[in-house]
């Protein structure tokens, strides 16, 4: 029996992790949940899989706590409930998946020896890097990728040495954004950017994809997942979403991960401890498919890939300042506070003026995304407004 944490179980990874566990009820067991905002999902969760305990936002602690009074779970809210939700001890494997970098701290607390942490929370590496792995190793802990890209490099280098490794590549499938040209990308609606051709994710990661930031998050966790260098990462855009990621070795042979695009085979594949299970998941057709096409990433009119490359060889605070950077610009245009390719410019900026000095404590990780947001705020504030650019296109 494999005992559960679960970070953001209302989120899309969340509910297909439960998913997992419904279809396996005698392989997994659910000990504690982080959940967020939305009462009616956390209610339905709790009264079917009977946690020890379960957190919430603060907003609906006192509806929840209410309706679950006799029903011995213990109700928790806000960001030390959910970091006590991923240091619940009994739980042998810690799945994080709270959105942004508000799951780095739950993380970071959540990394306790032997266990298993089925990381779908690429932030906790993007600002938390170092830090995070030297914290990993001190514990006896281990990281296993939830992210598609990262689960196919890992399925990938089984019985492989990293040593034979020439570079591997991330697939990116070019979101909704995909052939526009820099000039077009300024008109960009809210709509347009959340209209994702092949992933059902929530807003913030959906845009992610639509700049291809999320893709430059996924660099720089997969320097601190594998140890990689900058140079031996690379990406291509492959719209079908069918390979996963490629490795490529020190002979010019590649191994890839195929698989239909359904996230419930990298989140078994983590936190099962590499088994394979039972999932009714769509299998390929390869005589329907009968290519496979690739392109490269247009730097131009996405810069944000180059971002994250330029973090990684700034080093410093550089990845901690260009991901708070990226989430309150997210999060500006979401709100229509800003446009499309405003995103991208803050991101810049942001990177321009990261501190050269590392961040090696979650304390230090805090005050210096603290610090960054707050120019990145100023920054936005000066932008032209995004009704006006919507006006003007």
């Amino acid at each position: 029996m494999i005992t559960l944490s679960i970070l953001g179980s209302t989120g899309s990874i969340g509910r297909s992790t439960l998913d997992i566990v419904r279809a396996h009820p005698g392989r997994f067991r659910v000990l504690a949940l982080a959940a967020g905002k939305n009462a009616g999902i956390a209610m339905e969760q709790a009264r079917e899989f009977r946690p020890e305990m379960l957190s919430v936002a603060n907003e609906i602690y006192p509806e929840i706590r209410d309706a679950l009074a006799g029903s011995g779970i213990r109700v928790l809210a806000g960001l030390d409930g959910a970091c006590a939700v991923s240091a619940c001890a009994d739980a042998s494997v810690l799945l994080s998946a709270i959105v942004g970098e508000a799951g780095l701290a739950p993380t970071w607390e959540g990394i306790l020896p032997g266990r298993i942490i089925a990381l779908a929370n690429k932030e906790t590496l993007v600002a938390g890097g170092e830090a995070v792995v030297r914290r990993v190793k001190a514990k006896g802990a281990r990281l296993m990728p939830v992210d598609s890209e990262h689960s196919a490099i890992h399925q990938a280098m089984r019985g492989h040495p990293w040593s034979r490794v020439r570079r591997v590549i991330l697939t990116a499938s070019g979101g909704p954004m995909f052939g526009r040209t820099r000039k077009e990308l300024q008109s960009v609606t809210v709509e347009e950017a959340l209209n994702h051709p092949t992933w059902k994710m929530g807003p913030k990661i959906t845009v992610d994809s639509a700049t291809l930031m999320n893709k430059g998050l996924e660099i720089i966790e997969a320097k601190w997942l594998f140890d990689l260098s900058p140079r031996q990462i690379e990406v291509v855009v492959h719209r079908q979403s069918i390979i996963h990621s490629m490795v490529e070795f020190v002979d010019g042979s590649f191994l890839a991960q195929l698989g239909s695009p359904d996230m419930r085979g990298p989140i078994s594949y983590a936190i099962s401890g590499e088994d394979r299970l039972d999932l009714d998941v769509k299998t390929l057709d390869f005589p329907a498919i009968a290519q496979l096409t690739f392109h490269r990433p247009d730097h131009e009119a996405f810069p944000s890939i180059g971002f994250a490359f330029r973090a990684l060889e700034k080093g410093g605070q550089a990845s901690i300042w260009l991901n708070a950077a990226n989430e309150l610009a997210v999060q500006a245009f979401l709100d229509k506070k800003i446009p499309f390719d405003g995103i991208s410019r803050v991101q810049e900026l942001l990177l321009e003026e990261a501190p050269e000095n590392p961040a090696l404590s979650l304390e230090e990780i805090q005050l210096s995304s603290v610090r960054a947001r707050k120019v990145a705020g100023e920054k936005i504030e000066e932008m032209v407004p995004y009704h006006k650019v919507a006006t003007v296109s």
